[in-house]
């Protein structure tokens, strides 16, 4: 009984609407290995119930009264013990998700995704696997990283990061900035994907980034990956 418990996903849901928060929490309280520690109403309540129950994951709505889901991400996952943030939005090309990816946001969601999608992105999330996977999301980067103001964020000098970065790391993070998966990644570079692995843990280190979907943005914001400059759409 105590390894299932410790095998659960723990997750708050904040949303300004009552009846999405509840119904999200309902919804994820279906699976045997989630439990919903809690529902937030506004960005600050979201922030204050993190530090308090330490979930896994938080589901953020982007767009809150008060403190809104941009900043509330900011301030959740600057935290030691920073929990992985999922931005919730109502359509797909939002400048607001963009920020929140930037603020240290792992991944978004659209409110009105298939419960599979849902159940499938708070696991990956929570195991640290986080994957933009989705064309949506590397459009959304693409369309939006070349527009925004580069300081004063959790990714610092993008360009002078990567220099730190060997030739293979900077190909590695190239690539999965194209959205390739780690056995795609292998098969195009003819190498294990163990090896795979590898490199990509240790382009999150150098860069100090938590995840894929932060090396994705720093990718584009560098100029190392440009929208047009792969066949991903």
């Amino acid at each position: 009984m105590s390894s299932t418990s410790a095998a659960r996903v723990r997750i708050v849901v904040a949303d300004d609407h009552q009846v999405v928060r509840t119904g999200f929490a309902a919804l994820l309280e279906t699976q045997p290995d989630f439990t919903v520690l809690g529902t937030a109403s506004d960005g600050a309540e979201a922030v204050r119930m993190s530090r308090e129950l330490r979930p896994d994951v938080v589901l953020m709505d982007v767009r809150m009264p008060g403190t809104d889901g941009i900043e509330a991400t900011r301030q959740v996952t600057g935290r030691a013990d920073r929990p992985r943030v999922i931005i919730l939005t109502t359509f797909d090309l939002d400048e607001y998700v963009y920020d929140a990816l930037r603020a240290g946001a792992s991944d978004f969601l659209l409110k009105d995704v298939t419960a599979e999608r849902l159940f499938d992105a708070v696991r990956v999330v929570a195991a640290g696997e986080a994957l933009l996977a989705p064309a949506v999301t590397r459009r959304l980067i693409s369309e939006f990283a070349r527009l925004w103001p580069k300081a004063g964020d959790q990714l610092g000098d993008p360009a002078a990061a990567i220099g730190e970065l060997t030739p293979r790391e900077t190909e590695v993070l190239r690539l999965l900035a194209e959205g390739l998966s780690n056995p795609e990644i292998a098969g195009r570079l003819v190498v294990t994907e163990e090896t795979v692995k590898t490199h990509v843990s240790r382009v999150l280190h150098k860069l100090g980034l938590r995840d894929r979907t932060q090396a994705v943005v720093l990718a584009y914001e560098s100029g190392l990956v440009t929208p047009g400059s792969h066949g991903g759409r």
